[in-house]
C-alpha cells in the first residue's frame, strides 16, 4: 500500500501517503542505459556512411524523449500527503510541485465521504468538515481509497 500509519505521538495520529513508484532512479538508469546500448548496437554497421548522420538526430530525440517523459514521471510522484488526527484538529498537508497546502478541521465536525461514481474518478475520496471540501489520496487506486476509507473511519471513531 502506498499509505502507511505511523505510530501515535503525543496523543497524535499520523498518516503518510503517497504515489506508488514502479520504476525506481536506479532502474531508469538501467532502464535508459540498456535502450541505448541497443539502439548503438546496430549503427556500429553505419559508421563512416551518410547514413548515420541521416539517423541519429532522429534516435537521439528518442532517447531525449524517453529521458524527458521518465523524470517528468518522477516529479509528478514526489506528492506527500500527511494527514495528523489529535483531539481538536484534523490536518492534511499536501506537499507537491506547487507547493504546499494545508486543511484543517475540528475531527469531531469531519465527515469522509466516498463518491462512488459522481466524482472524476471511480471512489473518488474527500474528507469534508471546514469551508472547503477536500481530496484525499488521488494518486491511489479505487480499491486503496475504499480501504483508506474504512481505517480512516476507525480512526476518526476512536478519536470522537
Amino acid at each position: 500500500m502506498p499509505y502507511e500509519w505511523l505510530p501515535p505521538q503525543n496523543g497524535e495520529t499520523r498518516l503518510h501517503l503517497w504515489p506508488y513508484r514502479s520504476l525506481p532512479r536506479r532502474g531508469m538508469v538501467w532502464f535508459l542505459s540498456i535502450t541505448i546500448s541497443l539502439i548503438a548496437l546496430p549503427l556500429a554497421a553505419l559508421i563512416g556512411t551518410l547514413a548515420l548522420w541521416g539517423l541519429l538526430p532522429f534516435l537521439l530525440a528518442a532517447i531525449a524523449g524517453i529521458w524527458w517523459a521518465l523524470n517528468r514521471s518522477f516529479r509528478d510522484g514526489e506528492i506527500l500527503e500527511d494527514l495528523t488526527l489529535s483531539e481538536t484538529e484534523l490536518t492534511l498537508t499536501h506537499h507537491g510541485r506547487k507547493g504546499v497546502q494545508t486543511w484543517a478541521a475540528n475531527p469531531h465536525w469531519v465527515r469522509i465521504i466516498l463518491h462512488s461514481s459522481s466524482g472524476p474518478v471511480p471512489n473518488y475520496l474527500t474528507l469534508q468538515g471546514g469551508p472547503r471540501e477536500v481530496e484525499l489520496g488521488a494518486f491511489l487506486s479505487p480499491a486503496e481509497r475504499l480501504q483508506l476509507r474504512a481505517e480512516l473511519q476507525d480512526a476518526l471513531q476512536s478519536h470522537r
